[in-house]
């Protein structure tokens, strides 16, 4: 098991570089690195327990894999399928799919470290190919879009590592664990690194702009696996110590509400989603015990309609309105709208039960505000109008599309029973009436409402400074 670990996470790597010297075999082995990932996942999740491995002494590599990271690990590995079966006809070059199989690769060791430094360089590499992918089209506007991120991703990794420094200061070990007896401002630097880049909260402010203006296959890469690297971490520091708990569900609650209120008067497909990614980390984030079911549902359901919506004939919604699409296309955007919002079935349903099921007290009204404000929100695609000319089933998309489809969407009907207890009368009928007052909202209220939020905060002026806040409110959380 330890060996097949350490070339599970070389291999997608090594397929990268040799994707240079046989560039012909580039989609293949993007194909094989997934391939490899979701074998892998399913034996974590057959494994009778953890498997821990320290690889060098107390300052070197430690790994933990056990079935919370084997979710996370099955959603890189499905949505980096989809995305090279969606771009397999397109003019991407291998360069392309070397730096997507470099970014799984990167994406794997993340959620597999199990101390601050190795995290550290995961998360740096991260950065670097999402950036790269993201610059790929080498557009003024990629360009500018692409430096922003890397500016405000390595501003706060600056932050994290001093942290990291001042564990090891403490206990002479990077270990996660070190985070108990650590000092205040080593927990609130870490943190606060975690939150930026994971897009949380207001640290999340950077997201919307980035994920709305990429393309859209890297659009569905960073809201379905990338920014949730740093949110396992944070996940497994609140489950490592109790008193870090209750800040990583606050800040779940908050980033919930925070992001659904964009979501649902956003009149743009694309920041639409976006925002809706930032309140999704909040639910993860809510009940982080089971936060791996729900990164699962929400990587497919979000890579899905990323790659939808960059076949829609305009991102502004109120056109869409007057632009019928064709029945598949509509059909898919559909199905992983009901899922989100909690319908039967599917395998948001049995998600958002859990994790409402794991919630404390004080956090159920926030969450279910949050879920109502979901149904509103995904109620502008369903109510999408379809055209009703034979023949305008496909929509003349490609093959590579409709296979990227049918994966994600299977995904999520085949999750559906990993937690089929949630079918009881009780569990069925509350989420149902949410998404029927959602959609009552939508139609009595929201369809015709026009709001314009301020997006200056969004501004890359003011996102250091909105770093600057949150620091000092974490200083404040986690002083004794």
């Amino acid at each position: 098991m330890n060996y097949w670990t350490l070339a599970w996470i070389a291999c997608p790597f090594l397929l990268g570089f040799i994707v240079y010297l046989i560039p012909r075999v580039s989609r293949y082995f993007a194909l094989l690195g997934a391939v490899l990932s979701a074998a892998y996942a399913t034996q974590l999740f057959l494994a009778e327990s953890p498997l821990s491995l320290r690889l060098l002494d107390h300052f070197g590599v430690s790994l933990l894999l056990d079935p919370l990271t084997a979710f996370f690990i099955l959603t890189n590995a499905l949505v980096t399928a989809a995305v090279t079966f969606y771009c397999w006809d397109s003019d991407k070059t291998p360069f392309f799919y070397a730096q997507l199989l470099i970014l799984h690769g990167s994406v794997n060791s993340a959620f597999a470290c199990a101390d601050f430094m190795s995290l550290y360089v995961a998360l740096e590499v991260i950065g670097i190919s999402t950036f790269i992918l993201m610059t790929y089209p080498r557009s003024d506007r990629s360009l500018w879009v692409g430096l922003r991120y890397l500016f405000v991703s390595n501003v706060a990794m600056l932050f994290y590592l001093v942290g990291a420094v001042l564990v090891y200061k403490a206990h002479h070990s990077f270990d996660l664990a070190g985070l108990r007896g650590a000092p205040p401002e080593a927990i609130a630097l870490i943190l606060l690194g975690l939150l930026v880049k994971g897009g949380v909260f207001v640290s999340g402010l950077w997201l919307p702009l980035t994920h709305a203006e990429s393309d859209s296959p890297v659009s569905a890469l960073m809201s379905g696996v990338v920014v949730k690297a740093a949110i396992l971490p944070l996940a497994r520091c609140a489950l490592l110590l109790e008193e870090i708990d209750p800040i990583v569900r606050m800040f779940g609650v908050a980033t919930a509400i925070f992001g659904v209120a964009y979501a649902v008067v956003e009149k743009d497909a694309k920041r639409m989603l976006a925002f809706h990614t930032v309140s999704q980390l909040g639910f993860i984030l809510a009940a982080p015990e089971v936060g791996g079911f729900y990164a699962l549902t929400h990587g497919l359901v979000k890579a899905s309609l990323f790659l939808i919506v960059g076949q829609l004939p305009s991102r502004n919604l109120k056109e869409l309105l007057h632009q019928p699409i064709s029945f598949g296309l509509w059909g898919a955007v559909v199905a992983a709208s009901f899922s989100i919002s909690g319908f039967p079935l599917l395998a948001g349903f049995g998600a958002k039960v859990l994790t409402m099921k794991n919630l404390l007290p004080w956090q159920i009204i926030g969450m279910n505000l949050a879920a109502l404000g979901t149904a509103i929100s995904f109620a502008k695609f369903i109510f999408l109008p379809v055209q009703k000319s034979p023949g305008a089933l496909s929509g003349g998309k490609s093959i590579g599309f409709w296979a990227a489809i049918l994966l994600l969407l299977g995904g999520l009907v085949a999750a559906n029973l990993v937690y089929y207890d949630a079918y009881t009368p009780q569990n069925v009928i509350k989420p149902l009436a949410t998404i029927g007052l959602g959609w009552l909202a939508y139609w009595l209220i929201f369809r015709r409402l026009v709001v314009k939020l301020p997006r200056m905060f969004e501004q890359f002026d003011h996102l250091i400074g909105v770093m600057s806040l949150s620091l000092a409110l974490l200083f404040w959380m986690v002083l004794p």
